[in-house]
């Protein structure tokens, strides 16, 4: 058996695959929810004066409210 994914230090159970614990597991998503594992980019950060409306990605182009 493959040890645990996040701790490396246990092996990991079949409950919990990939990891040895429901703990390991909660850490790990809790990187994952808090941008730990994001993939660094040399895209500038956005400027706070944007106007939040012409920034969002989700919103189509021709919604206008």
């Amino acid at each position: 058996m493959k040890p645990c994914t996040y701790c490396k230090k246990k092996q990991a159970v079949e409950a919990f695959k990939p990891f040895c614990s429901k703990r390991c597991a909660d850490l790990d998503l809790g990187q994952w929810l808090t941008g730990g594992y994001a993939i660094p980019t040399l895209e500038p950060a956005p400027s706070a004066h944007e106007n939040p409306e012409e920034s969002d990605p989700y919103r189509p182009a021709n919604d206008h409210e």
